[in-house]
């Protein structure tokens, strides 16, 4: 019997999306088994799949601070020596902010798992010291603190379909700054300098996906000449990626607000990009978020209302 093609610890922060991790590369054809003890898993890995199951199927093994026999070091060491033994093992890290944690705990009205005598700020604090080796030593790092689960089971897909393209798996996504920048970025792209459509009456309502946004965005007079040198650098770029082994890109175009010239710039990158013969996954992050004149500051000179 063959060893499993991959396998993937998946890991990290209670709330942050292991389980919806798990669920979804299971609905990927993933084998996908939680809470296993660790003793279990060489046990787990030696076990012939069921006769007509493809026995290269990846496999995810779910684990965190619940787990009977947990510690973060020894998860490490286990990690490192099956790797000397050539097997394609990675651990992914499921991160999030104590904040966004104590509001997912609040609205499920779940209690921490190390928290059932103490406040769920205090079980956050004494996970995230434990988990902390995992964390350092993890091949992929995932912040789920901006992303809805919807958008969380769309980054898995995008980075672990089967059917996905040699090189990395591209993501390209639009954000606004008022709210952060994106925690899983590689490359960051602000065209806050183009003219901004909040400031024109007919077109606040709308975002970078209605035509007449797009249309307002394009005509500013630094529109072409910005948005073919950043295509270029990136269909450039990409290809030195794949080279240096890189399993994924995420490329991020941030405007005030995150509606309107982020969108449209967003689609229309990914437009030339596959144009270029890129698969990028496209995504808004902030599209659905309301803004205001305060969020979006003065307009400039060139911003007109009509």
């Amino acid at each position: 019997m063959s060893d499993p093609k991959r396998l993937v610890l998946v890991t990290g922060m209670s709330g942050a999306g292991r389980t919806t991790a798990l669920k979804t590369l299971e609905d990927l054809g993933w084998e996908a088994a939680d809470n296993l003890p660790l003793a279990l898993v060489d046990r787990l890995l030696a076990s012939p799949l069921p006769e007509g199951m493809d026995q290269d199927r990846p496999l995810a093994v779910g684990i965190d601070s619940r787990t009977r026999g947990f510690d973060s070091a020894t998860v490490v060491q286990r990690v490192h020596a099956l790797k000397t033994q050539d097997r394609p093992v990675e651990i992914l890290f499921f991160d999030c902010s104590g904040a966004e944690l104590v509001r997912r705990f609040s609205a499920t009205r779940r209690r921490h798992p190390l928290a059932l005598d103490r406040s769920t700020e205090d079980g956050i604090a004494r996970e995230r010291e434990l988990l902390q080796p995992l964390r350092e030593a993890a091949d992929m790092l995932i912040d789920t603190s901006d992303l809805t689960s919807n958008a969380l089971q769309q980054e898995i897909r995008s980075r672990f379909a089967s059917d996905a393209s040699e090189g990395p798996t591209l993501v390209v996504t639009s954000f606004g700054f008022t709210r952060g920048l994106p925690r899983n970025a590689d490359l960051v792209f602000d065209v806050r300098f183009l003219q901004n459509p909040h400031w024109v009456d007919d077109l606040r309502p709308l975002t970078g996906l209605d035509q007449g946004v797009a249309d307002y965005v394009a005509a500013d007079p630094a529109y072409p000449e910005a948005v073919q040198r950043i295509s270029e650098l990136l269909i450039s770029l990409l290809p030195r990626y794949a080279s240096e082994g890189k399993s994924y890109v995420t490329v991020a175009f941030g405007c005030t607000g995150g509606r309107h010239r982020s969108v449209h710039v967003t689609e229309e990158i990914g437009k030339r990009l596959r144009d270029a013969g890129f698969s990028p996954t496209i995504m808004h992050r902030d599209l659905a978020r309301k803004t205001s004149d305060a969020l979006e500051g003065r307009p400039k000179a060139s911003d007109s209302k009509a």
